[in-house]
C-alpha cells in the first residue's frame, strides 16, 4: 500500500486506504467480537495500513476499547483518528454531547483511556453542532493541541463556509492549523464534489471519505439480497437504488468490474481514491476486508473513468455553473481564457 502526506500542512504519511472500526465491537448488536477485529487490524498492518479512523460514539465506546486492547507494543505504527461530538453511551446528555469546549474536554479524556494512549494523533469534531462558535470549537482544539493530548485536528461533515472560516481563524490568530477534513463521497453520493472537495484542496488539507461503498450498495450485495447496513444499522448511511441514475451507477460498477476481473469494491473504492480523498474501509470480516485491499493496487483505464463518470455525473449548482459557464470564463480572461494556463489547485 502506497502512503501519502496528509495534506500540505503536516509532514505526517499515512496510507492511502483508511481503516475504519465502526464495526470493532458488538454494543450496537452487529459489529466484530476481538478475535475477528485483531485479525482485520493485523491483516491491515501487513497489506501496509497505518491509519485507523475510529469515533467515541462507535460501539458506545467498544470500538476504541477494540484499539486499545490490540495495540499494545505497536502503538506507535499507527495513526489513530477519532472523533467527538456524540459522547460513547446513548443519553448523555446536553452537556457531554454537541462541539463545546466542555464536551470535547470530557470527550478527549474518555477516549484517552479507552485507547489506552497518551495522545490522539488526529482528533476530528465529528460534525457540527449548528450551535458551537467557530472560534470556540477552534481554541478548544488548539488547547488540545498546545497539551500534547492531540497531534493533528480536522473537521468532520461541516459545511465549506465553516471549514474556511476555521482555517482562517486558525491561520490569523496562529492557532493549531485545520489538517484535515472528512465527507461521504462515492460513485452515489458526489455532492461533496460541489463545495467541500474544493475547499479541501484550496485549503491544502488531507481529505478522508467515509462510505466509499455507498452503505455496502456498489458492492452489488443487495441486488443479490444480502441484508447488511440496511437491517443491522437501520439503514445508516445506506444509500439506496432509488432511481435510474443509481441503477445505471451500479450497473456501470458491475460492469467494469467484470471487465477489469475484480470485485466491485475495488472499482468503487479506487475511484475515490482516484478523485483525492483518501477513502475508509469498514470491513467486519476479514474476507470483507480482502475485497477492499486489492483497490489499492487496481489502475482504472480512462475509459473506465469515464464510464463511471459519466453515469454518476452531478447536475452543477449555482454558481459554479455561471463561473464555468464559457461566456463567462472569457469575459473574466478578456477573451482570452485558452491561452491561460490555469493553476492545478483553486485559489484559496
Amino acid at each position: 500500500m502506497r502512503y501519502r502526506l496528509f495534506g500540505q500542512h503536516t509532514g505526517l504519511r499515512v496510507s492511502e486506504l483508511v481503516l475504519g472500526t465502526a464495526n470493532f465491537g458488538g454494543r450496537w448488536g452487529y459489529g466484530s467480537d476481538i478475535d475477528a477485529a485483531r485479525e482485520i487490524v493485523d491483516r491491515y498492518a501487513d497489506a501496509g495500513g497505518n491509519f485507523l479512523d475510529c469515533a467515541d460514539v462507535y460501539q458506545f465506546g467498544e470500538s476504541e476499547e477494540f484499539l486499545g486492547k490490540l495495540l499494545p507494543g505497536r502503538r506507535d505504527n499507527f495513526v489513530i483518528a477519532t472523533k467527538y461530538t456524540q459522547a460513547a453511551a446513548p443519553n448523555m446528555g446536553a452537556l457531554a454531547t454537541g462541539n463545546s469546549r466542555l464536551a470535547m474536554r470530557l470527550s478527549v479524556e474518555a477516549s484517552l483511556k479507552r485507547l489506552k494512549s497518551d495522545r490522539i494523533d488526529l482528533y476530528w469534531v465529528h460534525f457540527s453542532d449548528g450551535i458551537t462558535p467557530t472560534d470556540e470549537i477552534m481554541r478548544g482544539l488548539d488547547d488540545l493541541v498546545r497539551s500534547g493530548k492531540v497531534l493533528y485536528i480536522g473537521l468532520s461533515d461541516f459545511p465549506a463556509w465553516r471549514v474556511a472560516r476555521a482555517a482562517t481563524i486558525a491561520e490569523l490568530r496562529g492557532w493549531a492549523r485545520v489538517a484535515g477534513l472528512q465527507f461521504e463521497h462515492s460513485l452515489v453520493e458526489r455532492t461533496a464534489e460541489h463545495e467541500l472537495m474544493p475547499a479541501g484542496k484550496a485549503l491544502g488539507l488531507g481529505m478522508v471519505a467515509w462510505s466509499p461503498l455507498g452503505g455496502g450498495l456498489l458492492s452489488g450485495k443487495y441486488r443479490r439480497g444480502e441484508k447488511g447496513r440496511l437491517e443491522a444499522l437501520g439503514g445508516a448511511v445506506f444509500q439506496q437504488e432509488n432511481s435510474g441514475q443509481r441503477m445505471a451507477i451500479v450497473d456501470a460498477t458491475l460492469a467494469v468490474a467484470t471487465e477489469l476481473g475484480v470485485t466491485p469494491s475495488e472499482v468503487a473504492v479506487a475511484w475515490v481514491l482516484l478523485k483525492g480523498s483518501l477513502p475508509i474501509i469498514g470491513p467486519r470480516t476479514s474476507e470483507q476486508l480482502s475485497a477492499y485491499l486489492g483497490a489499492s493496487k487496481l489502475t482504472l483505464a480512462q475509459h473506465h473513468v469515464e464510464r463511471l463518470d459519466r453515469a454518476s455525473a452531478l447536475a452543477p449548482i449555482f454558481p459554479q455553473s455561471m463561473i464555468d459557464a464559457p461566456a463567462y470564463r472569457q469575459a473574466a480572461a478578456g477573451g482570452q481564457y485558452e491561452r491561460i494556463v490555469m493553476p492545478e489547485t483553486p485559489a484559496p
